[in-house]
Formats: structure tokens, C-alpha cells, sequence
């Protein structure tokens, strides 16, 4: 080997380290939570809950029925939490709440959020609810199982519901309450909106089978 060939080798591998390192950044949810190693104790929901690093897919999926559980479950609740009246619109806004909800849920229980969020998604979906059916002119509850993709649609309507309530027209920031929903439903704490609605849920469906 020559000694241009030798001077060469380095600067290759220099430039191989470089691109591995931007292939790194690249895969982290606002340039700072890993999304590789996300573990799922759900099977029936694990399909639905989709983890990318892409928090704004700037809306391509919106037109197409059912794909709405091929954008990532971060940008989900992103938008979730912008189905008030207050909140429409304000995408900007609302990822800097879950990007700093996100930090909190970080220090106080050490683990990467990402993780938190599907493990809340998980603990706050409904097994069961009821629908009602007539009979004769007389409406009759019954239990019915929830389809999966339902059910986290469902999860995420309890924690966004908990986290507006929690903060509107209170002394509580929106990102300390999204965080403390995200923990609590992550830890099946019942005193949790979350948790509550679903165990109201599955308590009235129990009663109507």
C-alpha cells in the first residue's frame, strides 16, 4: 500500500463515523428521545401505536381512511390536543407543550418518554363499552368488545381530555398537567382522568352484559 492510499484510509473512516453519527440524530424524536427500543405489553393495540422520530408529517395522511395509525402516536396526541376551541390550529404551540411535557416526564421518572407515552396509551384503553340497541321502541345497553384501533383513539381522547381539564382556567401549566396524565396513566394510578374513564367504561359495560 502507498502512502497516499494510507493517508487516505483515515479520512474515509472519518467521513463513515460522521454519517453513522447523523444517521443517530437523525432517528430521535426532537433531536433528543430515542424510538429504537420502545417495548409494548399490548399485542392487540401494538399495531396501531406507531413510534417514529417524525413528530409533523405536515398532514399528507389526513384524506386517506385508516391511516391515521400510520402517523406516529406522539404527533397523534399533538393533534389531539388541539381539538378545542382554544387550541385549534396552534400545531407550533402544542409541540412545544409535549416537547417540554416530554422533559418533565424525564426527570421525574427517569426513563424515556416515548416509553411513558405508549405505556399510558396501553393502561388507558377500554376493553369494553356499550352501545345501545331498540327493541321495540325501548333502547337496551349492551356490552360490546372494543376494536383496537379504537381503543387507543379512545386512550388518547381520555389523556387529552385530562390534561385540558387539568389546566384551563387553572394555575397549572399545560405541560405539567399533560406530564403528570402521562405518568399517572403510565403507573395505572386510578386517580388519573385517564385511568378513571376507562374504568368507568369497562364498569358500565360489565353491568349491561
Amino acid at each position: 500500500m502507498s502512502a497516499e492510499e494510507e493517508e487516505e484510509q483515515p479520512e474515509a473512516e472519518a467521513e463513515e463515523e460522521v454519517d453513522t453519527e447523523g444517521d443517530e440524530m437523525a432517528a430521535k424524536l426532537f433531536g433528543t428521545w430515542d424510538v429504537s427500543n420502545i417495548e409494548f405489553n399490548d399485542p392487540s393495540t401494538e399495531r396501531y401505536i406507531n413510534i417514529t422520530p417524525v413528530a409533523h408529517t405536515m398532514g399528507r395522511h389526513a384524506s386517506k381512511q385508516f391511516q391515521k395509525s400510520e402517523v406516529s402516536i406522539v404527533e397523534r396526541l399533538i393533534n389531539r390536543l388541539m381539538q378545542t376551541e382554544e387550541n385549534t390550529g396552534k400545531k407550533q404551540q402544542t409541540m412545544k407543550i409535549v416537547r417540554s411535557a416530554f422533559d418533565i416526564v424525564h426527570d421525574r421518572t427517569e426513563e424515556n418518554p416515548v416509553q411513558v407515552l405508549v405505556r399510558a396509551v396501553e393502561n388507558a384503553a377500554p376493553r369494553e363499552e356499550t352501545v345501545r340497541l331498540k327493541y321495540g321502541g325501548i333502547s337496551v345497553p349492551k356490552a360490546v368488545d372494543v376494536a383496537p384501533q379504537r381503543r387507543v383513539d379512545q386512550s388518547l381522547k381520555f389523556i387529552a381530555e385530562g390534561a385540558l381539564g387539568a389546566s384551563f382556567k387553572t394555575s397549572t401549566d399545560a405541560e405539567e398537567a399533560l406530564a403528570s396524565q402521562l405518568i399517572g396513566a403510565a403507573d395505572y394510578d386510578v386517580q388519573t382522568y385517564a385511568v378513571n374513564q376507562k374504568e368507568e367504561k369497562e364498569r358500565v359495560a360489565a353491568a349491561a352484559r
